[in-house]
This record gives C-alpha cells, sequence and structure tokens, in this order.
C-alpha cells in the first residue's frame, strides 16, 4: 500500500465519522438506544427446543444418544465402545462413575500439549445449548476442562442436561448475562472448506462430536 492510498482511506474514513462523538458516555448512552426488537424469548416447549437441538446436531454429522440420569455411565459405555476409541482424555472433576471399565483415561492433572494430543477423545460435560443454530456452549469449568483438552483429541463425547438446552441466543445472555471471557461455541464437528469446496473435517478441532442428552426435565 502506498504513502497516497493510505492517506486517501484515513482521509475516507474522517470523512465517514465526522461529527460522531467517541466519549465514552455518549457512545453507551447512544448503545443504550439501539432498538432491539428481536425475539428475547421463545415459547417453544422443552420437547420442542431438544427435538430442534437434535435435527441441527445430526444436520452437522454429530451422532445423538438419549438417555436418564440414572442410565448415564451405561450409555457413556456404550458410546465408547462404538467410537472404538481406546486412550480418552477427560477434566479431572469428571464424575467418577463417568470413568467406566475399558479404556485408558488420563485425566487432565496438567497434562502436557502432547498428552493430550495422544488421546483418541475427550469426555466433558456442557454448560448450555441453543437449539436454533444446534450450538453447544463450553463455559470451560471444572467438568468441562481447557480449552486445549476440546481442541486436541479426534473425537469429543459431550454430555448435556436437558435443561441446560434453550432455543435462542438471547435465552443463553439472559440466562448468563455476565458470561466469562472464555467461551467455546461448537455447532458439530470441526470442518472447513477450501476455495474449491471442498470440506474438510478436523481442521480446528474434533473430527467426531458425540452427544449425550440426559433428560433431566421429564
Amino acid at each position: 500500500m502506498t504513502t497516497a492510498t493510505r492517506q486517501e482511506i484515513l482521509t475516507r474514513i474522517r470523512t465517514a465519522t465526522a461529527g460522531v462523538s467517541h466519549k465514552g458516555e455518549e457512545c453507551e448512552e447512544a448503545y443504550r438506544g439501539i432498538e432491539r426488537d428481536y425475539r428475547h424469548v421463545s415459547d417453544q416447549t422443552i420437547g420442542q427446543r431438544i427435538d430442534l437441538l437434535t435435527e441441527r446436531l445430526q444436520e452437522y454429522g454429530a451422532t445423538v444418544a438419549e438417555c436418564s440420569p440414572q442410565e448415564l455411565p451405561s450409555a457413556i459405555a456404550r458410546e465408547i465402545t462404538a467410537s472404538g476409541k481406546r486412550i480418552l482424555a477427560a477434566p479431572s472433576a469428571l464424575p467418577a462413575d463417568w470413568l467406566v471399565r475399558g479404556p485408558e483415561w488420563r485425566l487432565d492433572r496438567n497434562l502436557s500439549t502432547a498428552e493430550i494430543e495422544a488421546a483418541e477423545g475427550v469426555v466433558t460435560v456442557a454448560t448450555c445449548a441453543i437449539a436454533d443454530s444446534g450450538t453447544i456452549v463450553l463455559h470451560h469449568g471444572p467438568a468441562e476442562g481447557r480449552r486445549i483438552l476440546t481442541l486436541l483429541p479426534d473425537w469429543h463425547l459431550c454430555i448435556l442436561r436437558t435443561s441446560q438446552v434453550v432455543a435462542i441466543l438471547p435465552e443463553y445472555f439472559d440466562r448468563f448475562p455476565q458470561p466469562p471471557a472464555l467461551i467455546t461455541w461448537i455447532s458439530g464437528p470441526s470442518a472447513t472448506a477450501d476455495i474449491e469446496m471442498t470440506r474438510i473435517k478436523g481442521v480446528h478441532g474434533p473430527r467426531s462430536l458425540t452427544v449425550i442428552l440426559v433428560n433431566d426435565t421429564a
């Protein structure tokens, strides 16, 4: 970029923003004055939310299973067996009865990057899910683990309670008005496409996602 081109861009910016105040109080007042006439609350029932979330997750290529709270350990065992994964990472706060027999478990008590990457899968809980977009939200609490724990392994088994599912994004912010600074938003397995629209899985996260929906709202 030449000096003349840079100067032209800056001149256009100054012209476009002429008369716009950048004082903090005035900016906050202008922000409060923005019309927010979008939906804040959905009229969907819990059953409709779960059906929509399941549909969205399956559209993304995720596997979805359902169980009762009492059936959860056996449901975890079934999904792990079906995945064929033998080395699994997990947050150190994951409930002990979820660490089912069979695989080698690596609890994250300061696991190195190499140790996490060597794991074939990871098992965590979630904070919330948004049915409208099929998005799972991680706040990285004790049983959700560090972000790196859910990015490096090839398979993510996520445990989600039906009471954690909201219908639309504004309902998430109503439930968490002051969310943490670090949040991971998961909409299906990791995938991207190149300029020729060739879809490739696992570029920036797990290639496979399995969600167990635990029905605690019956």
